[in-house]
């Protein structure tokens, strides 16, 4: 049996100005190529099925299209939703999905939703974990303890029937940690990690029920604690933090004894999106310049600025999406900056901002509280604070 580990999609996304619908339609292409080459059984979608929770139509259209030629080769699907996407728009329809062998589970309802896949000899027990908070998982087991986002991962999976003879696997969408150190960080989803403290944070071995963990999330591809515990990463660069990386997908093999084996394979993206470095005369010169269409993010090392930088670049690399500089003033002025940092707003401001950034909504007085106490915790504000 083969199954195919996706996550972090963000159909609809933009970066800066750029829209990013046609590299994603390419790159879902190339992953339909993938799965008629590898004769892929199954796909698993760890969540942030689309970028924000009211989606465009042109995102709606291509999740469809997609969704509708893996059920035309008569490959199953299993997606969560992750924490930009909207549960209820997600997850309409989705008994109507089921008929055609997708299934979604977009909202948390007291267990872990779970479908049996057999293919051959081989057999696996597929757990669906959409993106929860302490608060949801507290609503249906009020006389648990549950106060941070791993209380809530590990009350939920006690409570969902689990049969340890089977092969089970689980498809989450949260921030899994090895034993307190912090996955590679990459994307948007890594200023999250950087910024919101332990509250988030769930250790990989809460999940050692289980064969393999489809997790979503974090954009960069990467294992957690043992191999079998994973991310896949985003699809695509959908930031400039992750310009010098590369796209995988796992390809997960289970065999009729339950063993588990992993492949990362390579994606190649429609354009790439690279860092180049360099004085303008340089990085322009006709002799240097390469793929011109890819996704550029300029660092140059004049000493004086340039005027009308971005439109005089974009003449050569239409979709540069960032310039910055890096000269003696620059260097200079970013040792002022970390001398004289001074922090502004209060912990509370920080964090409802931060919060507001990520999720599109305000922090419930709830919410904010189990922050404060978190953050006392752990040493990082005190009682002044």
């Amino acid at each position: 049996m083969k199954l195919l580990h996706l996550g972090d999609l963000h159909l609809g996304k933009y970066l800066r100005e750029f829209d990013l619908i046609d590299d994603q339609k390419y790159i879902l292409d190339q992953i339909l190529k993938l799965i008629d080459k590898e004769s892929v059984d199954a796909v698993l979608i760890a969540g942030d099925v689309y970028d924000r929770s009211n989606p465009g139509e042109a995102a709606i259209r291509l999740l469809d299209s997609f969704l509708s030629e893996l059920s035309a080769r008569n490959v199953q699907t299993f997606m969560i939703s992750g924490n930009h996407d909207s549960d209820d728009r997600l997850n309409y329809g989705s008994w109507v999905f089921e008929k055609q062998k997708i299934y979604i589970s977009a909202v948390f309802k007291g267990t872990i939703d779970h479908h049996g896949i057999k293919i051959g000899d081989a057999e696996a027990e597929i757990y669906l974990l959409p993106f929860i908070k302490a608060s949801q998982v507290r609503y249906f087991y009020p006389e648990e303890e549950i106060n941070t986002y791993e209380d809530a991962v590990r009350v939920a999976i006690e409570h969902t029937d689990i049969d340890d003879s089977k092969c089970n696997i689980l498809i989450a969408h949260q921030f899994v940690t090895d034993n307190g150190r912090d996955p590679n960080l990459g994307g948007s989803e890594g200023v999250a990690a950087q910024n919101v403290g332990t509250v988030e944070r769930i250790s990989s071995s809460v999940f050692d029920r289980f064969d393999y963990v489809a997790l979503g999330h974090i954009h960069s591809p990467q294992e957690v604690g043992r191999k079998e515990v994973r991310y896949s990463g985003s699809p695509l660069k959908y930031s400039v933090s992750e310009v010098n990386g590369k796209k995988t997908v796992p390809l997960i093999t289970i065999d009729s004894n339950n063993a588990v084996s992993i492949e990362e394979i390579t994606l190649v993206p429609r354009r790439d999106f690279r860092h180049i470095t360099g004085t303008m005369k340089e990085l322009l010169a006709k002799e240097n310049v390469e793929a011109p269409d890819d996704y550029i993010y300029a660092t140059l090392t004049d000493e004086d600025p340039i005027s009308d930088v971005m439109s005089i670049f974009q003449q050569t690399y239409p979709n540069t999406v960032k310039i910055d500089y890096d000269n003696s003033h620059t260097r200079a002025e970013a040792n002022v900056e970390i001398a004289g940092t001074e922090n502004k707003k209060t912990f509370d401001e920080l964090i409802s901002d931060f919060y507001k950034q990520i999720y599109g909504n305000d922090i419930s007085e709830e919410e904010i509280a189990l922050m404060r106490m978190v953050a006392r915790e752990a040493g990082v504000i005190h009682e002044a604070d």
